[in-house]
């Protein structure tokens, strides 16, 4: 079947009708044909697409949107992975997508993808999805059955339990791969030995080598496909999603010691990092208002301008938000140190005190407010012999300037006239929800800094920390004064963020084995708040 430029509401395609999503549950009525999975990413002018089909395509596909048509352009070397770029579209506007073969043959059903508001234009709503820790094979099990990650299709139906809200777009804050390497591979113990038997089966990347290209592709779509394309599927064709990065999508844990020090990454971590964002999910597109001389940004080989760890959010007049990943460019100098550049430092705090929207937040992939005592966070504190959480003892290789550069954040955050502070928080497999009024000598008390933990989509088991090898909960740091008004809560789930230009809304969506599945459908939040704006 011939498609030209003008396209009906509605066709059928040639071939056997597949299910919309192979792996889903209920997510059946759309055709993906040959689609394994796609994630868009959106702003007031520009969308990026990821894509991947089972059956890998010798000529490049196009997309149509609208009246235009865009070639794709190959990710990986066989033909399964492509991307689409599409600039110049008019903000807050519908289009309606098509994807197409190299000779004009429907590969899919079409489907709508709205752009974002332009900057200076006047917004009243917006709403977010918003979740952590998404990422886990879930073959991976201890001898009695113990699951460490959630089952695939339980993650399916906590997503489309949020997407139900019809959220404008989604923000999946880190660890979207479970796959340590030194890690885990130079331990031992029953906790790690059912990792070690999926190693075995899947396969180990030589360090050595490029990952594209080699025998490393191969293993590395084996590792990924069960956690990206499989959990996702078409389910976000819709909407437009930011995917930030954390330590775990580097391939290792963030860990310190006198044997092996994880971050900054290695060249292996960082080439496989890199590689799986190329294959399966957008980079952030470009901003105005972000320099693109960051850290990871404008590299030679993606395309013009993308950022891979520094994003922006920017809904209308209405919302700017900040997502900053705090491992990739991590530095150990002392007092000098800092989890993210001096450069991103800068346009944080510029982006804060400028208050051109009505409402800002933070979204850092390292929490701030809590701690599990683990080396890569903003905090000296460490596990004392009582579980509880201390300065006692140093940590060792954790430097000074993490905490300084945290104390500057806060300060601008605090900072703000108009705006009530408020960050989103990654990593931490739980939620919470509090304000902190105090950070060691910095007295936030005139505009207390709003500070909330979002939810796992995927941890289980071992995974929380309470379960761990650590056997206590996330904490309040010993410098912080925190006021809790909801304490960590180690369940799975996600929250949800109405923005007015007034407040923000929030609703915490949370379950957890054994508690019946089908209660997902009609789960009710187990906490609601608001943060309004100053007056």
């Amino acid at each position: 079947m011939q498609i030209m430029a003008s396209l009906p509401p509605a066709f059928a395609l040639s071939g056997k009708n597949l299910a919309a999503d192979e792996t889903g549950v209920k997510n059946r009525s759309w055709n993906a044909g040959n689609i394994s999975h796609l994630i868009p990413i959106a702003n007031h002018d520009q969308i990026l697409i990821k894509t991947s089909f089972r059956i890998p395509l010798n000529e490049n596909p196009v997309l149509q949107i609208g009246d235009r048509l865009v070639n794709g352009i190959r990710s990986d070397t066989r033909g399964h992975f492509w991307e689409f770029y599409v600039n110049g579209l008019n903000g807050n506007t519908e289009y309606t997508l098509q994807l197409l073969s190299n000779s004009k043959v429907a590969l899919s059903d079409p489907w709508p993808l709205k752009t974002f508001p332009k900057p200076d234009e006047k917004i009243e709503k917006c709403r977010i999805l918003v979740y952590t820790c998404a990422g886990g094979n879930e073959d991976i099990l201890l001898e009695d059955g113990t699951r460490f990650f959630l089952p695939i299709a339980s993650r399916q139906r906590l997503l489309e339990r949020g997407l139900a809200f019809q959220p404008d777009l989604v923000i999946a804050n880190g660890d979207h791969i479970y796959w340590d390497q030194i890690t885990l591979l130079s331990k031992s113990g029953p906790l790690v030995e059912a990792w070690h038997d999926l190693y075995r089966k899947i396969g180990t990347m030589d360090r050595n080598i490029p990952v594209l290209g080699t025998d490393n592709e191969k293993i590395l779509k084996r590792i990924v496909d069960p956690q990206i394309a499989h959990l996702y599927g078409t389910r976000l064709r819709s909407t437009p999603t930011y995917m930030l990065t954390d330590d775990h999508d580097l391939f290792e844990n963030d860990e310190a010691s006198d044997e092996f020090i994880s971050l900054p990454p290695s060249q292996h971590s960082l080439e496989a990092a890199r590689a799986t964002q190329h294959l399966y999910y957008p980079e952030f597109l470009p901003d105005a208002t972000r320099p693109g001389s960051l850290s990871g940004s404008s590299a030679s080989d993606r395309i013009s301008g993308l950022s891979e760890v520094f994003g922006t959010i920017r809904y209308g007049n209405l919302l700017e938000a900040l997502l900053y990943d705090t491992k990739r460019y991590v530095s150990l100098n002392g007092a000098k140190a800092g989890m993210v550049p001096d450069a991103v430092e800068k346009w944080l705090i510029n982006r804060t005190v400028s208050e051109e929207t009505s409402q800002l937040m933070h979204v850092p992939s390292t929490p701030i407010g809590w701690s599990a005592g683990k080396w890569g966070e903003w905090y000296p504190d460490i596990l004392q012999k009582d579980r509880t959480l201390g300065t006692n003892k140093a940590k060792p290789y954790w430097p000074s300037g993490w905490w300084q550069q945290h104390q500057r954040i806060l300060t601008a955050l605090s900072a703000q006239k108009k705006r009530s502070p408020l960050i989103i928080n990654g990593d931490l497999h739980n939620f919470a929800a509090g304000k902190i009024m105090k950070s060691g000598d910095l007295d936030l008390r005139h505009n207390p800094v709003n500070t909330v933990c979002v939810g796992p989509l995927g941890s289980a088991g071992p995974l929380f920390p309470s379960t761990s090898f650590r056997a206590t909960g996330a904490l309040v740091p010993s410098a912080l004064e925190l006021d809790e008004h909801l304490k960590p809560l180690e369940k799975n789930g996600f929250t949800i963020i109405d923005v007015s230009p007034d407040k923000m809304k929030f609703q915490l969506f949370a379950w957890r084995p054994p508690e019946e599945l089908d209660l997902i459908d009609t789960m009710k939040p187990i906490s609601t708040f608001e943060v309004s704006r100053n007056s």
